[in-house]
């Protein structure tokens, strides 16, 4: 293993630079991996990632260092546990990072399953959305311009896995996505009279889901071609959005399996 000690360290100047800034991410196209969970879950894909970092309490654990005794990986790093923090995307760090590469995505025009997100811009919620998505068989998610970075370490940790579980798009013209897709377009809205459960979603669909604060923009929920609302009791307005998007995605999954 090699080790690395000082901040001034360009592997490590670079490495912090992927853990906080998206611009960096994307322009290496490389992302970190927080965690011997979602290191497996990106090993089940067959993939290698390209380096494994490890804190140096981390080094002497037997179930973060069983990636090294299997995996070929290019190189494997160690540095002080108070160095490796400053990569961490949480206040207790797990003692495993991967770098792995970010793929490029050409998304099909006519999925049978798909989510569009619409200016998501928390990355716990986005992570959520991702991670209910995967769960319930959407087979892309097309995310705008305005969305949370979905390759960010806390999306990625709030995905639990699901970044390689489906195809991810970003930066999407989500009306232009509309307009080509065939199968029928759903949107939540507390003005809609019709109950999410009257519908039909057994066929192609398009699950559309906006932003936490103002959810979708008006043109694009004029251009769903159908309007629902969750049916909630009490003086209730509104749900999270990760809780109103899994819901409405878990209603196709119910009905294909009725």
């Amino acid at each position: 293993m090699k080790q690395i000690t000082s901040r001034d360290n360009p592997l490590f100047k670079q490495l912090k630079k992927l853990a906080t800034s998206s611009r960096e991410r994307r322009k290496a196209g490389q992302t970190l991996l927080d965690g011997a969970h979602l290191l497996q879950s990106y090993r089940a894909t067959g993939a290698v990632p390209e380096l494994l970092i490890l804190a140096e309490q981390g080094s002497h654990n037997g179930e973060l260092t069983a990636p090294l005794t299997d995996v070929a990986v290019s190189s494997v790093v160690t540095m002080p546990d108070a160095m490796f923090a400053e990569l961490s995307p949480v206040e207790t760090p797990s003692g495993i990072l991967a770098l792995i590469p970010i793929a490029p995505f050409m998304p099909p025009l006519q999925p049978e399953f798909c989510l569009l997100v619409e200016d998501v811009q928390d990355p716990g919620n986005l992570g959520s959305i991702l991670r209910s998505a995967a769960a319930a068989g959407v087979n892309v998610a097309y995310l705008s311009e305005g969305c949370a970075d979905p390759w960010s370490p806390k999306v990625l940790r709030g995905g639990m896995g699901a970044h390689f579980a489906l195809a991810i798009a970003e930066k999407v013209d989500l009306l232009q996505m509309l307009k080509v897709f065939t199968g029928i377009s759903v949107a939540t809205s507390l003005d809609a009279t019709k109950s999410l459960y009257q519908l039909d979603l057994t066929g192609r669909v398009a699950m559309l889901v906006g932003n936490e604060g103002s959810g979708l923009s008006a043109a694009l929920l004029s251009s769903a071609s159908e309007q629902v609302r969750i049916p909630m009791y009490g003086n209730t307005e509104s749900l999270n959005v990760a809780a109103a998007t899994a819901i409405c995605l878990f209603e196709r999954v119910r009905q294909l399996s009725a």
